[in-house]
């Protein structure tokens, strides 16, 4: 296998957003975004109770995009203006198609803020074409046990197929794009090669361990976490340094302007003002406060 050669490598250092302090290690000065893939958040472990619950985001609308949630500790409740209300645990996932707009809330359960634990997960901000930004928004809630799962030759490494395909098997995330989603849970000294299509753009953050990628470059907790690749070869080796925990994402790059404003991911700035007018007049759907 050809490996792919590193086009950057990036830390994921802490931002705050309101109350919340979180890693960001998409866009950065050095990273503006990896297309199709434009922010991903990388929140907690963060520990909740009845006396700190940052994560409690009321009624709130998008356009434009796919947010996605990658849930790796506790619980949350989604809600939306669909009429969708779900609790997403540990190793979920949700994948919102916001498409023409959509409004919902999310945050830890309220029997999880009262029983106190740590959260932990992966908000990614996924672009949508131009001809697909208008579509009727969708909602998509996978359980952890649902998915299938690839096992490493030495039976340390599992890679969890969220979307796209990998050794002939797939995700159960329908897409709008050509994407892989992958997580992977890896033990100390395991190996695995991991392959994707060259004509995507693909990117492998760490949440926690150490990993040694292509037998040339680490990737560890609070020190470098993101390696974006080059599109030139068939994949990318992982050997365990220690127990680790990584998201692998590619997709074939969208090619167009990008322009954002809060909650929107449009194309134009005109595009942008015609969202926020069309949730203030209520065209993206109402979602009451629990």
């Amino acid at each position: 296998m050809k490996l792919n050669t590193i086009k950057h490598i990036g830390r994921s250092d802490f931002v705050n957003m309101g109350p919340i302090r979180l890693r960001q290690p998409l866009p950065t000065n050095a990273i503006e975004m990896v297309d199709p893939f434009i922010l991903l958040h990388h929140y907690g472990p963060y520990e909740i109770s009845e006396k700190n619950n940052p994560f409690d985001l009321g009624p709130h609308p998008h356009r434009g995009f796919e947010p996605v949630t990658f849930l790796f500790q506790g619980e949350q409740l989604h809600r939306d203006s669909l009429g969708n209300e779900s609790v997403v645990k540990a190793g979920d996932v949700q994948w919102t198609t916001a498409g023409r707009g959509i409004v919902h809330s999310e945050g830890p359960t309220k029997n999880f803020v009262k029983k106190g634990g740590y959260i932990e997960g992966i908000q990614l901000w996924l672009n949508l074409p131009a001809d697909k930004k208008m579509i009727q928004a969708n909602y998509q809630h996978v359980k952890h046990d649902e998915f299938n799962m690839v096992i490493s030759k030495d039976k340390k490494v599992k890679t969890k197929i969220i979307a796209g395909e990998l050794q002939n098997m797939y995700g159960k995330i329908a897409t709008q794009t050509p994407v892989n989603a992958f997580t992977i849970e890896a033990k100390a000294e395991g190996v695995e090669s991991l392959k994707f299509d060259s004509t995507h753009s693909g990117m492998l953050y760490l949440l926690k361990g150490k990993v040694s990628i292509n037998d040339s470059d680490i990737l560890e907790l609070n020190q470098n976490q993101l390696i974006q690749f080059d599109q030139d070869g068939e994949g990318f080796n992982i050997e365990a340094l220690e127990d680790s925990l990584l998201l692998f994402l590619s997709g074939e790059p969208i090619n167009e302007a990008v322009a954002t404003y809060g909650p929107y991911v449009m194309n134009t700035q005109t595009e942008l003002l015609e969202a926020m007018r069309d949730y203030q007049m209520g065209k993206m759907g109402f979602l009451p406060a629990s």
